[in-house]
């Protein structure tokens, strides 16, 4: 799974800084009103000390609490009518034939504020490529004559190749960039007899005591890999020497991972996994099974490692101890082997997975890849498009990092000269458009209507402030008050969705 979230870490400091930066004022506030009063030798109370700050903690508490209970209701409303999930607002022909539909969801709507605004653009290109051009021709050529969501004979299963092209171009050419820099980045340092670049040098030490000890990482690598090959060998009949290469595999491709992800917010696991399955398709010839397993562990290495990055730095910039994160995450991950297989058994109790409510389309692109990789025929005239497409978005990763090489404030494009950053943020980004094509609809519209929303309300609050002097900090409040509105949807409608597959696990 890629991380095509904008600016993940910072909104994470920011929500979790919003509150403990709240704490911190009013302790602040509380400790200079007391001095105050102690040096003027006056002993009546500040009345107003216990209300500093209060107004804008209410206002998050409301904002959480009423984007909660909007989620959860509409979550309860769809239980009971089904139809909120899917309303034909193109008109019924196109919803019928064409699957264009729009699932109101403000879980989807608040993904799509935390995602922002370019990435859920792009996300609509996608969709209209893909399921208003591809699917049709698709069809109407009778290259793909089936259902038009069914993944063998349909045109989802025809545009699902293009999507795929397009992901595994972008993902390697952004792979072989990072690591391209990375290898003339040692070079130049071996050449200046250094070990250390002055760029990666970290001038805010640590306590030793606040670190995580270095034989707990390196026992842990070598415990962990000697229980995954043994469950690998016992569950699914992976040769030992297969799991300890893909691990291997997933040490390199993490870092590059790792890198990509704090250099563009973006986790290229999507082309990590497909390099990943092209490998063992030569070490495990015609095992397809062994192929998606193998691969999905060098993907899960380069993934959990892009997101403890993310975790990680949050906690530096708050100061927090990584021992102490270390340890939180051993213990969440103890606890998430029993959560995930326990909620994975209740759905699909009471689900059909995949099915029509869950198609998990990325099972799908796995199961193409590792099909192709093993000797699998394309479908019928797939190859061309794949391939154009692909030569497309092999050009746009070249291209974004020219520009980031650019010393020049303003990029010349056409006749137009535009500002740096704002062409780098709407950078076409090929894992997003590819998103737009093997997801339906439904999936992509309403993340879009979301991150529409916040942006257009996030203007029109500055134009009508222009009072304030600091607009990049009132930009930043606006963000962290509309993260907290957009966790609130995620919470509300997941929770209440929980409930009711409870109710109907054990009913």
């Amino acid at each position: 799974r890629d991380d095509p979230t904008d600016d993940g870490r910072e909104e994470t400091v920011g929500s979790v800084g919003s509150v403990d930066n709240g704490l911190r004022r009013r302790e602040r506030r509380a400790d200079d009103a007391i001095s105050e009063e102690s040096e003027s030798g006056s002993n009546e109370p500040h009345e107003d000390i216990a209300k500093l700050g209060d107004s804008e903690w209410a206002t998050k508490l409301i904002a959480l609490g009423g984007s909660f209970a909007i989620s959860g209701t509409y979550a309860l409303l769809a239980h009971f009518f089904p139809l909120l999930t899917a309303l034909p607002v193109f008109g019924s022909y196109v919803s019928r034939e064409w699957a264009w539909n729009l699932m109101p969801s403000p879980s989807y709507a608040g993904q799509g504020i935390i995602m922002g605004l370019p990435t859920c653009t792009w996300m609509v290109v996608g969709a209209c490529v893909g399921w208003g051009i591809l699917s049709p021709v698709a069809k109407h050529e009778g290259w793909a004559p089936g259902d038009v969501l069914d993944w063998k004979t349909g045109s989802r299963g025809w545009i699902l190749w293009v999507s795929l092209a397009v992901m595994i171009a972008e993902s390697t050419v952004s792979l072989g960039i990072v690591a391209t820099n990375e290898v003339v980045a040692l070079a130049g340092r071996i050449r200046r007899g250094r070990n250390e670049s002055s760029e990666d040098v970290d001038v805010e030490t640590v306590d030793a005591r606040f670190l995580v000890p270095g034989w707990i990482t390196w026992g842990g690598l070598a415990v962990s890999t000697a229980v995954c090959m043994g469950i690998m060998k016992a569950l699914f009949d992976v040769p030992v020497y297969d799991t300890l290469l893909a691990v291997g595999l997933a040490l390199p491709l993490a870092v590059l991972g790792v890198r990509a992800l704090g250099e563009t917010d973006l986790n290229p696991v999507s082309g990590i996994g497909k390099v990943s399955q092209v490998v063992f398709a030569g070490v495990m010839p015609g095992n397809l099974v062994g192929n998606l397993v193998a691969g999905g562990i060098a993907e899960a290495g380069a993934q959990q490692a892009g997101d403890l990055m993310q975790d990680l730095k949050t906690g530096h910039l708050l100061n927090a101890s990584p021992r102490a994160q270390f340890a939180g995450q051993m213990i969440g991950s103890v606890f998430s082997i029993f959560v995930t297989a326990g909620a994975y058994l209740l759905y699909s109790r009471v689900y059909e997975i995949p099915g029509e409510q869950f198609p998990v389309p990325t099972a799908q692109v796995w199961l193409d890849m590792a099909r192709l990789v093993n000797g699998h025929p394309l479908p019928e005239h797939v190859t061309p498009v794949a391939i154009a497409f692909a030569v497309l978005f092999v050009a746009l990763p070249i291209g974004a990092a020219l520009v980031g090489r650019s010393t020049s404030v303003y990029v010349k494009i056409g006749p137009w000269m535009v500002q740096k950053s704002t062409v780098q943020r709407w950078w076409p980004s090929g894992i997003a458009f590819a998103m737009g094509i093997y997801n339906a609809p439904n999936f992509t519209l309403m993340r879009a209507v979301g991150a529409f929303v916040a942006s257009m309300v996030t203007e029109v609050i500055v134009m009508r402030t222009q009072h304030v002097t600091d607009e990049r900090q009132l930009r930043r409040k606006i963000s962290i008050l509309a993260i907290i509105i957009a966790s609130g949807f995620v919470l509300g409608e997941g929770t209440l969705s929980f409930f009711i597959l409870l109710s109907q696990a054990f009913s």
